[in-house]
């Protein structure tokens, strides 16, 4: 187990190392800081002053090493646009985007498990075939538009929801959370669903094809045969063992839901930090958009560790002789 967990950890080492790097390259290739900063009337002197300030003027190990360091920190430097720290700019935007995922990746696991069951169980019925045509039309489209038409109907037409904003928050020290008041949840509700749909209809799909392959496995005969019912064959045999590959799935897409809110939370305008990355691309704002894209590698490596630590924990095959690797 020590041995496992300390390759994930060089692993995931190797690939913040990597990503630090392409982040850092985003301020040798992606315009220059000291340009922008200074606007293009400044004088060669305050130029050479704002290049030696900045570190600008050492060499390209030298620079890369304080990065590394800084980055390590959680310092990425002022931002272009805002001439704030830009760890405080993610600090205050990563808690509304982490509870927007949260939720919206509890809806798709509440909603799209019991219905991925239902359709391998009841392969063939009206009810099955409904949930099958449901998920084909939320993986074909677009997040944007699922977006709009439902400020369309739920905001406009019927008035029931608001389309835009966070809502009222609640300040528990330097972190916001909207889900302890009813404007909150009120608020947060379009975009969960909004971004929930496609790993809902995803969920759904994997649990029914991994749900029909246990269902044809020997053991599962085997314990048919043994005259237990189908409640116990199905939920405490099957269904223990299709959660396998899902939790992986599920993890992973849990990363995917925090880095790719940002087409649901510019069309909900949604203050988190895909507004704010997007807001940083527009105006070339290079320390945001390497602080967010440190941010999100990290996320994902977290993740993905937890992951491989609870598959470890569940499926001894992996166990067996001490192997931990081979998924």
């Amino acid at each position: 187990m020590l041995a496992f967990i300390l390759r994930r950890l060089v692993q995931a080492l190797i690939v913040m190392v990597t990503v630090a790097f392409i982040a850092f390259m985003l301020f040798q290739f992606v315009g220059d800081p000291v340009a922008i900063l200074l606007g293009q009337d400044a004088t060669p002197q305050q130029v050479a002053e704002m290049r030696a300030a900045l570190g600008l003027d050492k060499p390209f190990v030298v620079q890369f090493w304080h990065f590394l360091v800084n980055a390590a920190q959680g310092e990425f430097g002022i931002s272009l646009r805002q001439g704030a720290k830009v760890s405080r700019l993610i600090a205050e935007r990563f808690p509304a985007t982490l509870e927007l995922s949260l939720v919206a990746a509890f809806i798709a696991l509440v909603v799209g498990v019991p219905m991925g069951v239902y359709a391998a169980l009841r392969r063939g019925t009206f009810t099955s075939q409904l949930f099958m045509t449901l998920s084909l039309l939320g993986v074909s489209l677009p997040t944007f538009l699922i977006g709009i038409l439902l400020i369309l109907v739920f905001s406009v037409t019927l008035g029931w929801f608001p389309s835009f904003g966070r809502g009222e928050v609640v300040q528990l020290g330097w972190w916001s959370t909207g889900l302890l008041t009813a404007k909150g949840w009120h608020h947060i509700t379009l975009p969960a669903i909004t971004l929930a749909i496609f790993q809902l209809t995803l969920i759904m799909r994997l649990v029914r094809a991994e749900m029909l392959e246990v269902l044809r496995t020997d053991y599962i005969k085997f314990a048919r045969a043994r005259g237990l019912t189908d409640r116990a064959i199905h939920f405490g045999h099957a269904l223990k063992n299709t959660l396998v590959p899902v939790m992986t799935i599920t993890g992973l897409q849990l990363g995917g839901l925090i880095a790719f809110a940002i087409i649901t939370e510019t069309v909900f305008q949604w203050p988190g930090m895909g507004l704010l990355f997007i807001q940083a691309v527009t105006f070339a704002d290079i320390p945001v958009m390497a602080a967010y894209l440190c941010l999100i590698a990290l996320i994902f490596v977290v993740i993905n560790l937890v992951v491989d630590l609870l598959y470890f924990a569940v499926d001894p095959r992996l166990r067996v002789g001490g192997k931990a690797g081979g998924h």
